[in-house]
């Protein structure tokens, strides 16, 4: 029993030393490299600018009223369509008491000055009857007569503007209906039913009744790095991606490059602006956040691979070429330089030293993911 015992012991130990020097052989011999095989591919090399920015409409009106008062009506909010013309709000006036004694006391005496004149009127008119003045007499006091008519109707209206803004004949013209002055849509209602408005003068800029725009006719305006400015033009096309409209890019086209640097927390910036074309089935709000492509080269039908094949020496640039089957144990490459052209930062254009049929290395494959 014991006997046996020693040689199953001994068994045990031989089977473990034979196991972990099996296992440090697997540990010490090199680990096998394999790689990708990349086709070489003739597509289209952009090369594109990018800049950050928001999508607003080109002209936004603020629309104010010419006459100081209170809101009484709003008949309107925000995000209605609105015609040129139509009503907004209206304004209701408060008259300043002064004003409002002088219109008063400026009626009383027109009141009076009517009475004597129609009087004297009367008078002359039954002497020209009668032959005792002549037609000149007359025809003065006719006058005399229109112009007291004429100043007491001033008078009233100028009590009824001095009240409510407007005299009542003249009520399609009132200025305490505020009306949009565009076709358009209500960006923005910013007052309420009692507020008091103030009309612009060379002191103030009036109160905001309501934010008025086309929404049709957009604009994108971004900024972008000192680096890349000199390389934009009027005229490139440009492609939008807004953030908040998922699957959907915008055409644009750059008409701005101001002249002039901004600094934004260090970063030297410069303004651009592109016009948007807006499909009749989208609608885009205003200020909304977006990134634009603009494109300042392009190349169509050109030799490309991926920019990660590449192998850079000092200014020469080089790409191992597969000289072995893909799957062979090992693989073999050549080495071999080409001659690089335009990249989009992903992929770029060899302008020699490769055709479309030649295989190259790609990335190292991880055994780890392989498995």
């Amino acid at each position: 029993m014991k006997k046996f015992l020693k040689i199953f012991l001994g068994i045990l130990l031989a089977a473990i030393l034979a196991g972990t020097f099996w296992f440090l052989w697997r540990k010490t011999r090199p680990a096998k490299t394999v790689y990708t095989v990349v086709m070489p591919k003739i597509d289209t090399i952009k090369q594109s600018v990018v800049a950050t920015g928001k999508v607003e409409p080109r002209d936004e009106v603020l629309i104010k009223p010419q006459i100081s008062g209170i809101i009484s009506e709003l008949h309107k909010e925000a995000g209605e369509m609105i015609r040129q013309g139509e009503v907004i709000a209206t304004v209701k006036v408060i008259p300043e008491m002064g004003s409002l004694n002088s219109a008063e006391s400026r009626v009383s005496v027109a009141e009076i000055s009517l009475a004597q004149t129609r009087r004297e009127h009367r008078r002359t008119e039954t002497l020209y009857e009668k032959g005792v003045v002549s037609k000149e007499e007359y025809e003065q006091s006719l006058t005399a007569l229109e112009k007291a008519e004429e100043e007491l109707q001033n008078a009233r209206d100028n009590l009824e503007i001095t009240k409510n803004g407007i005299a009542s004949r003249y009520k399609e013209l009132s200025n305490t209906q505020i009306r949009s002055t565009i076709d358009g849509m209500i960006l923005d209602v910013p007052v309420k039913v009692g507020n008091s408005v103030i009309q612009a003068n060379t002191f103030n800029d009036g109160t905001t009744i309501a934010t008025v725009a086309d929404m049709s006719k957009m604009l994108f305006r971004g900024n972008v790095d000192e680096t890349d400015v000199g390389k934009l033009r009027r005229g490139m096309p440009v492609r939008l991606t807004v953030g908040a409209m998922q699957d959907v890019a915008l055409d644009a086209e750059l008409e701005y490059v101001s002249p002039k640097a901004t600094e934004e927390n260090g970063v030297i910036m410069f303004e651009v602006k592109a016009a948007v074309r807006i499909p009749s089935d989208v609608f885009v709000r205003s200020g909304y956040s977006a990134n634009a492509d603009i494109e300042i080269l392009n190349r169509e039908g050109v030799l490309t691979v991926p920019e990660s094949c590449l192998e850079f020496e000092g200014d020469k640039t080089y790409v191992y070429v597969l000289t072995s089957d893909e799957h062979a144990d090992p693989q073999t490459f050549d080495k071999r330089e080409v001659k690089t052209g335009l990249s989009d930062g992903v992929d770029i254009e060899i302008a020699e030293g490769l055709d479309a049929e030649t295989a190259i290395r790609g990335a190292k494959v991880d055994p780890k993911a392989s498995k």
